[in-house]
């Protein structure tokens, strides 16, 4: 008889351990899917999320609605628009030597590896439509060649009295040549490389961001002087080993110093995000199922290594933040420049693919422009000749850290590191090299009222990297979703394994 009590008692407890987690588990559901409000639930019980909710600084928006407009509105359209053939397809220099120190710490993994493509392979491109400068380049209509070409049978001048000598020295042509340059980066962010002999086109398609296994001294040297050499800085970090500002600092600096610091910031925590969600679980296996590549998929205790606060200081719900915020960054910038992207061609000579294309961009545009709380770019660099300097200074900043990007010793990640690089520097020209700047606009969204083609336009390399830029944003964004999921199943796991440990230990006590 009292083994028969036992039994009941064992039995009853475990069903009451059932019935309350399967009950936890329905409650998770309702609130974790709930798409009538923007705001979503803040998970309390993880150090990595227990303070990723509520005002994100520096902008009138809030984290909780970001979460539901990028995960809802955003993410599904953006996906749609880089899958299109003309962003697919990215131009690129992963030849050129580091310009800040020697480094041959190459990657040997043949994750770093990355596949190329030919000219002809790219749509559109053998049409010669890329949105490129077809000017001839200034330096040649003064070799000693263009000036012999006859101008005409003319009979009503003396060609020897009136000949006009333009040939110009290889050292002039060189300094012209310098000259364009310098023109052609003013109001660029970023170094532009698709020009460049060496540059090659990547089917993004074939060389997805994941992790690579590309670590160590080399990797810790790139990020390193990004953040202390390049970042503005109050004062020097107490902890040596930790190169990052700390958000205690952030205060005592100006609006557009911290701006930069939490675009770079938000920029790394997405690329770290990236890594964790498509980490490499287990190499290639034999056997008929097994996946030819390995099996790739989200990595929880890489994701809490790199941003519980615990094993950051304390940063790593701040850089988490500074996602949503470099978020908010390049969908100003999106909006800004939205009428031109519009009346853009995205040219792949494939007339079905080419209007959808068009379609998709003008679909997503217009989800972007009904966002309340954009950034407000109009609040930097108003203060005269040091908002000037500063602004200058920013731009300096950035630029080099694009030329780090040639430093990475793994090419997928230089891959992935100039394309996103490029993509926030094309952002940040749209917002403040000033060529973007109307007095005709949409007073409440902000939209510029551009005639196509009558104004400088964006070349078809910064258009790929803007789109995909942003869609790299929007795809962390919606992986920390699928971490607070992993998170809250496993929490929920630990409480049944707990009330099992419980009901053995009772159990041992009758």
């Amino acid at each position: 008889m009292r083994s028969k009590v036992i039994e009941l008692s064992k039995m009853s407890y475990k069903n009451y351990c059932v019935v309350f987690v399967i009950f936890a588990l329905a409650i998770v559901q309702a609130v974790g899917h709930d798409t009538e409000l923007y705001e979503t639930a803040a998970c309390d019980s993880n150090a990595c999320f227990e303070e990723l909710h509520g005002a994100l600084g520096d902008c009138s928006c809030n984290v909780d609605t970001i979460d539901y407009f990028n995960n809802v509105k955003i993410f599904p359209r953006i996906q749609s628009v880089v899958g299109k053939d003309y962003f697919r397809f990215y131009k690129v220099n992963l030849k050129k030597e580091c310009p800040f120190w020697v480094d041959d710490s190459r990657c040997a993994m043949k994750y770093c590896h990355i596949k190329t493509c030919s000219k002809e392979s790219v749509p559109g491109i053998e049409n010669g439509y890329g949105n490129d400068d077809d000017e001839e380049f200034p330096a040649l209509k003064y070799s000693e060649n263009a000036q012999t070409t006859p101008c005409g049978s003319d009979t009503d001048h003396d060609p020897a009295l009136g000949f006009l000598n333009m040939t110009l020295s290889a050292a002039s042509q060189y300094e012209i040549a310098k000259w364009k340059a310098y023109d052609d980066s003013i109001g660029n962010f970023c170094e532009c490389d698709d020009k460049d002999a060496d540059a090659e086109y990547v089917d993004l398609s074939l060389n997805p961001e994941r992790y690579t296994g590309y670590k160590g001294p080399s990797a810790h040297r790139i990020w390193r002087s990004i953040y202390q050499e390049n970042c503005f800085r109050v004062k020097t970090n107490p902890y040596e080993s930790f190169p990052y500002v700390l958000s205690s600092d952030l205060s005592n600096m100006c609006l557009e110093k911290r701006v930069f610091y939490r675009a770079v910031s938000g920029l790394h925590s997405s690329i770290n995000i990236h890594l964790c969600s498509k980490y490499l679980l287990s190499e290639k296996k034999i056997g008929f199922a097994a996946p030819p590549e390995g099996e790739w998929g989200p990595n929880l205790e890489e994701f809490q290594r790199r941003f519980d606060p615990s094993k950051t200081f304390g940063e790593g719900s701040n850089w988490l933040k500074n996602l949503y915020f470099v978020y908010l960054l390049e969908m100003r910038a999106l909006a800004k420049a939205g009428p031109y992207l519009e009346r853009e061609d995205y040219f792949t000579g494939n007339p079905v693919e080419d209007e959808e294309t068009r379609d998709a961009i003008r679909n997503m545009l217009g989800v972007i422009y009904t966002f309340p709380d954009h950034f407000n770019e109009s609040s930097m660099f108003i203060v005269g000749n040091q908002a000037i300097k500063l602004k200058q200074e920013f731009r300096e900043h950035f630029w080099n850290i694009s030329r780090i990007m040639d430093c990475v010793g793994c090419d997928k990640c230089k891959l992935w590191g100039k394309l996103q690089t490029q993509g926030l520097g094309t952002a940040l020209k749209i917002l403040f090299s000033g060529q973007w700047d109307s007095f005709e606009g949409d007073s409440d969204q902000g939209r510029l009222m551009l005639k196509h083609k009558s104004h400088k336009r964006l070349q078809r390399t910064e258009i790929v990297a803007l789109f995909n830029a942003f869609a790299r944003l929007s795809n962390s964004i919606r992986e920390l979703e699928n971490f607070r999921n992993m998170l809250r199943s496993h929490e929920e796991t630990e409480v049944f394994l707990n009330c099992e440990k419980d009901v053995e230990h009772r159990t041992r006590l009758f």
